[in-house]
Formats: C-alpha cells, structure tokens, sequence
C-alpha cells in the first residue's frame, strides 16, 4: 500500500516547495465551499525554469517533483524523469530524482514541462477544486543543496505556451484513448531547457494556496484537493529505441478541397486519394515536391511509447501522423481505433517526441503545407515501458511454446505502464478486473512485483456502495457510472495472489475491509437457494456468450471464490468473525451451484430464468464451479473432460458479428431490446471461453489434476503469432493485437507447468510440482521474494536449486520435502 511518510531528508509531512502555475491561469475565488466542475477547462501547457549558479556540484542533490497533470523535468537540457504516476486525485504521487549527475560548475537550468489535461481521459482525471487548488494545473518542486534548498515558488520564470494546438478539433470532435497532440513548433524556441536561454520576457510563477475553511491559504503541501502526497513505488518507466523495420513511399495525387482538422483523419482522406508511385525506402529520406507524400512505416511488431520525429524542413510544413496496429484501412472500427499526432516545422532544430505514450505497429506519415525539399533523418519510438528485472525464463523442446511464453510476457510488458492497462494501441485504462492476469505473468517472470502490488493499491477505490469502478483513476472513475462488478471480484482475486506470494500481513489488512465491502456488496442478491439471482449493472464476466441473466452460474461461483479466499486471509490473519461469516455464506452458495448442475452433460450450466435451468453451458460455469471448489471433487474431472471436448467447443461472442470484428449493432440490441442472439445449439455446444476467462479454465484444469494437458490447450494461442505479431490479441476472432489480459499461457508454463508456486504464503515454503505433459525437457526460473528457484526437467531427472524449502509434487507420488538449496532428484 502507498505510504505517504517517506521523508528521506526531505524533511517531516509538510513540503518546502510551493504549488506553483501560470501567472495567465489565476484562479479567482469563487465561492464559500468549493470552486466545483461545472465547465472543463481547457487543455493547458505550462513551461517553468529556475536558472542557479554552483560553485561546485555536491555529491547528491535528492529532488522531489508532482505535478497536476503531467510533467517532464529536464537539467540544462537533459531529462530526468516524468511523471506522476496515474492515481486518483486525492492520492496523488511524487517523484524522487538524484540531479547530481546533470549538473555542472556555474549556471545550471532547471525546466520544467507540464501538461494539464484538463477534460478527464483514460488514464486522468481532474481534481474537485477548492477555491483554487485543482482548478488548473499545478506544480511543488523541491531539491536540497549543500547551501539550502530549491524550491518553486514566485522567482521561477513560467510561461503559458501556445505551441499546442487544439482549434483543429472543431464541433463534435471525440477520441477515446490517448490524446491526439498537435505542435507547432515555430512557437516553442527549441533552446528553453538550456541554462542560457533568455526567459526575461517570461512572466513569474504564482504560489497557488489552498483556500478553504481550514486550509490556510497554505502554499506547500500537503493541501487539499490533494491528500498528503505519496512517493512513487514502482520504477521509472523505459526502454529501447525502436525504428522502422520498412518504409514505403507514396506519391499521391494532390487533394482536392480542404483537409480535416484531425491529423487521423486527414491521413484516412489521404486513402482515397490516387497513388501515383510507390516504392521502397530507407530512412534518411529526402521528399521531394511535398504537394501528396504518404510514408508507411512498419515497426516489424507491435511497440509502445514516445514517438518521435527528425526533420530538416521549411517552418510551416505539416508532418500528419497516424499509429495503427494494422494496415491503415478506410473502415475503421472500435477495436481498431487509431491515434495520431500532428508537427508543423520551426524551420530549424527540428526534433519532436509525442508526450503521451501511444502503441502501434504502423507510423503514417502525410507531408504537406509547402514546396521545398523536406528530408525525413530519422522516426520511430522510444519504448516507454515498466522494466524487468532478474533472470526469470522458460524454454523447453518445443518451440511453439517457447514462442507463447515470449509473446506473454512481452505482451504484458507492452501492457505494463504505470499501472497494468488494457492494451496500449486504443484505451490504455486501468481496468481493475483485466489486470489480475498481468499481475499473475509479474509474479511468474518479473523480479520486481512492486507494479503487482501497484495493481492492487491503485484498484482500492471503492464507490460509496462498496464496488469498484470498472477502471480507476481516470474519466470512466469520475463518472461515477455503472460498473462491471465481477472485476471487483478478479481484484479480491489479486489481493488473494499477494498474500500467497508475498505474505506482508500488514498489507493484506489494509486491503480486506475493500475484500469485504465488496463481497458484502453481492449478498443482498443471494438467493434463500444460496445463487446470486438479478445482479445488477453489466455482468461482463467475459467476452464469451456467457448467459447471466436471472440467476448465474458464473457470478455465484466467481462470488463463492472471493468469499472462499477471504475467509482463508481472514483465517491467517486470525480475523475470525469475518472468516465465519464469509464462509457461513460461501456455504450457502455451494447449495445454491447444484442447481445449475447437468448431470447429462456432466457440467454446469449457465443461469436458470423463473426457476428453470436453461440450456446455456459455457466452459466458465464449469471452470469456476471448480476453483471455487463449489463442485464436489469427484465431478471435477468429469467437468474437465466437457469443457475441453473439442466436438462440444464452439466459440462465440454477444459483440462479435462473426467475420473478425465487433458489430455495434449487436452490441446496441443488448442495450436497447435486452436482446441476446442464440445462434448454437445450446442443449449440446459448450461455448469456449475467451482469452481472458481462460485463465479460469485452466486453472479448472490444473485443479482437477490435469496440469499435464496446459501445454497442447495453450497452443490455441498461437493463432495469433503470424504476419510478424509476436503479441497476443484481445479475442479469438476480433480485437486489438496486443491485449495483457490474454496472456494466461505465460503464467501456465511457469505455474503450472515447470510447476513453481508458493506452499506457504510469502514463499516461505515453495511447491514445486512439474507437469511436462508432451514436453520433453524444460529448464526454468521462477522470481520469489527470496531469490530465484531454477527448476530443470530431463529425461530421468529433475534438478532444483532453491533458496527456500519446497515441497516436491510428482504426479501420482506422495509428496517429499528437501530444504533449501541444490537438489538433483532421480526420477523413474
């Protein structure tokens, strides 16, 4: 959990540095209580400098910056970090830098940029003002010196820039996602961050104070709207630079009337327009006339983060951008939404980086605006990503599943931000529920978990009802909207993953009142039978048909699996009336799952209507009935032998139109008529589970002692490694290429597979327990909070080197316990 005491010789609570802005952007009070949001201010750039003079440069020089929205600081023209990290208002994050290394004797420039977003989006939004304070945007910087401290207050030079664009939008604009930024750079001199830029004309930063009943007028944090301020405690985001992987140039024929505002859409007009040549290129690249020059540029695979761009051009000329994860069509639907970004030249130093991180595979580029020559030096981006770190790895003797456990984990890493996000092609929120399969591939592959636990703390953000929003800190939060509220149940699933592989007792007792709220926010719809009957809001559960109307076989077990592992963290935590009442409950509702029971098929359906079992069987009513362990545990085979039986599987989506893509329409029926279109022979077809539920199914799978078939069930999978992916798509057949919640196979081959988990929590004990199945030999390594466990299978012998006991699990053998260390065991 976020502590916000971390002072760190930054001295206790209360900061040195003032909230600071813009001199053109004062607030006036306007109120008694509170400013409110009745109108959304306008998006809003911020540029700050503070120039000082070293004799010497100290050893250390410990900074700490936050900054509503964004920031990006630089030292004499070198960056140093951005941030904060996303959070919801009232917890918002600092930054802590060592500036040391950038310094040197004499003049030193410290710049600062920050953007203030000003409508909420997905990753962002806007504080509740007091009457001032949240308002517009806002920055605190402090750094300690030899001689005193550095702080922002009224000597900082700031100015309001007007390089970024937004009279391109025009009425009714929208875009879900990243923000589209367009830069005229003939308005920005490229030399502000440098120690002898001439900021005299710049007017002074103001001290912005906190003023409400009982605030003060207080300049330096903590304040409301605020809260104390927290550290970041995840690492800084990264990464390689990537360039193109082939570029093809297209001469077009000149456009005919005006162009569109949105440099997206202008490159979709620029479809229709005639190729006149078309040929094969190589970055740097000299265009020449300007007048209709498209390039397309391929990354070779999917990329995530800062764009970028160096041009030699006349100022003036436009460079339009669009990013797509596939070949830019004319028909462009939800799930293959692009993003863009538009720079127009200074006509010297012509260099430009995207702020915001977008992901892609294909960089468009339209030139246009002039006639000169323009010479294109260099494109591509600056993967901006969470780091990994330790040597965790998998490989075993088939190469198809090698391939699924590096496209796992690098779709996960493409999908690891400041938090775990959907994909980071189209909306890049933190969806509360999705992010329990990141955390899960983290906890399989990555050293560092502390973005696992951020997954978690970012999450705890119950409404007033108890529910999570279905995504946190950002616009859909704000809203205060209906909600999915299963996710909450895949994020009590994620507080349970931390107990077991981290076991800090402390935190796990500052998330179970969360744990609680929300399995107490399901009882009401408990029926005397012990099902969950007429949930309200949108029971998503999966992108699969699953059938939850009325009463649900899905969300009584996805419940009955919450109050079960609550009641066992209860348990280790000795909180015994809470224990007792979650499994008072949970016992109820092992009742209430026999009546979705189908002895017939020998699986569960999915929901009764006015009391009688419809024929609705999805792989996932089964699944949960088995990690819920509502199921008896004779009948777990038998369920597994259903839900995998190819000749019952077929695969079918609410949303899908059955060609490779969603269909609006579908979805609009669901919303309008309550209408869900049957089209399978429901009384003997089991729908087959989504990527996403898959983890569920597998975890039925390995739970009823089927582990060993993982592997050939995982290479479904690798439907989506062709024409250069090496990611995993959202759905079988439709969706982005690149989402994280799809990456169940990596976590399977480490969990399941090499077999490496905890036996008790924190990994004081593991359990090592390997499952080759077809494989023929497999070597890997597992993180642990104690140091890597290597485990390696061959023909005739199994070798572990532990740093902690284990417990050894052999199929159809009693189990063995080894202490901690090197183990090289015979096998028969």
């Amino acid at each position: 959990m976020s502590r916000a005491r971390d002072s760190d010789g930054f001295g206790e609570i209360r900061w040195h540095g003032e909230w600071i802005w813009l001199a053109e952007e004062v607030v006036a009070p306007g109120g008694f209580w509170t400013l409110g949001r009745e109108q959304e201010p306008a998006e809003s750039h911020g540029l700050f400098r503070r120039v000082y003079d070293l004799a010497e440069i100290p050893e250390s020089v410990p900074a700490r910056i936050t900054a509503d929205s964004r920031y990006a600081l630089y030292v004499n023209g070198h960056e140093v970090g951005r941030g904060p990290v996303r959070s919801q208002p009232r917890r918002l994050h600092y930054d802590r830098y060592d500036l040391a290394p950038y310094l040197r004797p004499g003049l030193n420039a410290i710049s600062i940029y920050v953007k203030y977003y000003g409508a909420a989006n997905s990753y962002w939004a806007p504080a509740m003002p007091n009457n001032s304070l949240g308002a517009r945007g806002v920055l605190v910087f402090e750094a300690r010196l030899e001689e005193g401290w550095l702080v922002s207050d009224a000597s900082w030079r700031a100015l309001k820039c007007d390089a970024w664009l937004t009279d391109w939008e025009g009425e009714g604009f929208h875009h879900h996602g990243v923000p589209i930024e367009v830069f005229d750079a003939r308005r920005l001199d490229a030399q502000w961050k440098e120690a002898a830029f001439d900021d005299s004309a710049w007017s002074h930063a103001v001290p912005v104070p906190a003023m409400h009943i009982g605030g003060f007028r207080r300049t330096q944090p903590p304040t409301d709207p605020y809260g104390p301020l927290y550290p970041r405690g995840i690492a800084q985001l990264g990464g390689p630079q990537r360039a193109p992987v082939s570029l093809i140039v297209e001469r077009l024929e000149p456009a005919e009337g005006s162009l569109p505002g949105s440099p997206v859409d202008r490159l979709s007009a620029a479809l229709s327009r005639t190729v006149r040549t078309r040929a094969q290129g190589t970055l740097p690249i000299k265009l020449e006339p300007l007048e209709g020059v498209r390039l397309s540029m391929d990354m070779g695979r999917i990329v995530s983060g800062l764009v970028y761009l160096k041009v030699d051009a006349p100022a003036g000329t436009e460079f339009d951008l669009s990013f797509t994860e596939d070949p830019l069509t004319p028909n462009l639907t939800m799930d293959r939404m692009t993003a863009g970004a538009r720079y127009i030249a200074r006509g010297s130093d012509d260099r430009f980086q995207l702020f915001d991180s977008n992901g892609l595979r294909y960089i468009y580029l339209l030139v246009h605006g002039g006639a000169e020559p323009v010479t294109v030096r260099s494109a591509g981006v600056q993967e901006w990503v969470y780091p990994w770190d330790g040597d965790a790895c998998f490989e075993c003797d088939d190469e198809e599943i090698n391939r699924i456990y590096a496209a796992g984990r690098r779709t996960v890493e493409l999908n690891s931000h400041d938090a775990f996000i959907d994909c980071p092609t189209r909306e890049q929120r933190a969806w509360v529920g999705d992010g329990v399969v990141h955390q899960m591939v983290h906890l399989a592959t990555n050293a560092d978990w502390r973005l696992a636990r951020r997954f978690i703390d970012l999450g705890n953000s119950p409404r007033p009802d108890g529910i999570l929003p279905m995504t946190v800190a950002g616009d859909i939060e704000m809203s205060g909207m209906y909600t999915i509220p299963d996710w909450s149940l895949h994020w009590v699933h994620g507080v349970y993953n931390l107990y077991r592989y981290m076991g800090d007792a402390d935190e796990i007792k500052g998330y179970l009142p969360t744990v609680e709220r929300i399995l107490r926010w399901y009882a009401p719809y408990q029926t005397d039978a012990g099902a969950l009957k007429d949930v309200t809001e949108w029971n998503l559960v999966d992108w699969s048909s699953v059938s939850t109307e009325d009463t649900s076989a899905a969300l009584t077990g996805l419940w009955a699996r919450g109050l079960r592992e609550f009641a066992e963290m209860c348990g280790w935590l000795e909180e015994r009336y809470s224990q007792r009442w979650a499994e008072g409950l949970y016992e109820r509702a092992r009742a209430g799952m026999e009546l979705f029971w189908d002895e017939q098929r020998g699986s569960y359906v999915d929901h009764l209507v006015d009391g009688e079992r419809r024929p609705e069987m999805t792989q996932i009513a089964g699944a949960l009935a088995i990690v819920s362990r509502l199921a008896p545990v004779e009948r777990w085979k038998r369920i597994v032998e259903t839900i995998t039986d190819p000749e019952r599987l077929v695969m079918r989506a609410w949303t899908g139109d059955g060609h490779g893509g969603q269909s609006m329409e579908k979805w609009m029926r669901q919303v309008r008529e309550g209408y869900y279109e049957i089209d399978w022979d429901a009384e003997r077809e089991v729908v087959l589970a989504q990527p996403f539920m898959s983890y569920v199914v597998h975890d039925a799978v390995a739970l009823a002692g089927e582990a060993r078939r993982l592997p050939g069930l995982c290479r479904r999978w690798s439907q989506f490694l062709v024409n250069g992916y090496d990611t995993l798509g959202e759905c079988w057949d439709y969706g982005t290429h690149v989402h994280g919640w799809s990456s169940t196979p990596t976590r399977d081959l480490v969990f399941y597979t090499l077999g490496v988990t905890p036996e008790d929590p924190g990994y004081t004990r593991a359990r090592i327990a390997p499952r080759p199945g077809p494989l023929g030999w497999m070597h890997g390594r597992a993180p642990t909070p104690h140091g890597m466990i290597d485990v390696g299978l061959q023909p005739g012998l199994l070798s572990v080197n532990s740093p902690v006991p284990f417990v050894l699990d052999l199929a159809g053998l009693p189990l063995q316990s080894f202490p901690r260390g090197q183990h090289n065991i015979p096998l028969a």
